[in-house]
């Protein structure tokens, strides 16, 4: 379907591309996968706003992008996933200074933490990495409803073929803790947010795609211990020996990022994964790859619609 693969990187994605006029709103835009993803977007002339927790680290990222890309329209706003008070301030902070949202990048991420509990009393990486991305899409969406190409793009993990989401105690609350179970489950609730968001926001041009960046070495490992970076050398090497491919770098882990948001065989469609510049087929066996059916499964991802709702307070959009 595209002409894009497991090497191609972000530039060369975009390569072509004018993305003057479109506003790109991308988490964990302070570093690593988020930050490219916003320079590659800036170079090709978007207006770049990127969130995270800090402003000292988003002032230092925004004038590398800035510089980088040749483009000095690169905005900042500080939100912290793991706060519903600071996800709705947020929201209330875009809608006040912003016109419209063109592509939103649910980017950021915690990956293997140490049991931790949010603000709010969730499990810390189901609420950082699908409930606040939950509620801040939520607050975004009037602004996303205003754009044009209205496209969002969950970033999901091949770590969701570790679990599928534990709809009984997803906050850990009676099982015991395990952190690649929780990484799991989290981000196989990212593919299952977009399959809920395409559901209900196709009919108004909003199309949402959740995709597995690849393995790529970044900060969202900062909580690995050695005995875990051994575990994952492990997979690759269990990925490599089934004929996958290894290591990216971060160009390459940003790519499929860029393609979801911007590639024209995407347009109409949406509730899809993908990775290496392509939509996954479904595979409940292949460690190398492919998309897990409980990750697709529309039951599932009204279950889990309803259940973040919940979890947050409110209804979706309100």
């Amino acid at each position: 379907m595209s002409e894009f693969g497991f090497h191609s990187t972000t530039d060369e994605v975009l390569a072509g591309k004018d993305l003057s006029g479109k506003t790109v709103f991308v988490t964990g835009g302070a570093s690593g996968l988020g930050q490219e993803t916003a320079r590659a977007m800036a170079a090709r002339g978007a207006h770049v706003v990127i969130a995270a927790r800090s402003q000292e680290k988003l002032d230092t990222a925004a004038k590398a992008i800035r510089s980088a890309s040749g483009n000095d329209d690169v905005e900042t706003i500080v939100v912290d996933l793991a706060s519903l008070d600071s996800v709705r301030a947020a929201g209330k902070e875009a809608k006040e200074r912003f016109e419209k949202i063109d592509i939103l990048i649910n980017n950021a991420g915690l990956m293997a933490s140490p049991l931790g509990r949010t603000a709010d009393g969730f499990e810390q990486q189901f609420g950082t990495n699908h409930l606040g991305h939950f509620l801040l899409t939520s607050k975004l969406m009037p602004l996303v409803e205003k754009g044009s190409d209205k496209r969002i793009v969950n970033l999901s993990s091949r770590g969701h073929h570790i679990a599928p989401v534990d709809f009984d105690d997803p906050n850990f609350e009676t099982r015991d803790y395990d952190k690649w179970q929780s990484y799991g489950q989290s981000k196989t609730a990212n593919v299952l947010f977009a399959v809920g968001l395409e559901d209900r926001y196709a009919d108004k041009g909003i199309h949402a795609y959740a995709l597995h960046p690849g393995g790529i070495e970044t900060n969202l490992g900062r909580h690995l211990t050695d005995q875990d970076r051994a575990f994952l050398r492990d997979r690759m090497e269990q990925v490599a020996k089934a004929g996958g491919e290894g290591w990216k770098n971060t160009e390459q882990g940003a790519a499929t990022t860029c393609w979801a948001a911007t590639a024209e065989e995407l347009e109409g469609t949406g509730g899809v994964y993908c990775e290496d510049c392509q939509i996954a087929q479904q595979d409940d066996t292949s460690p190398i790859g492919g998309v897990r059916s409980y990750a697709l499964d529309k039951g599932n991802a009204d279950r889990l619609w309803e259940l973040s709702e919940r979890l947050v307070g409110e209804k979706f959009g309100d």
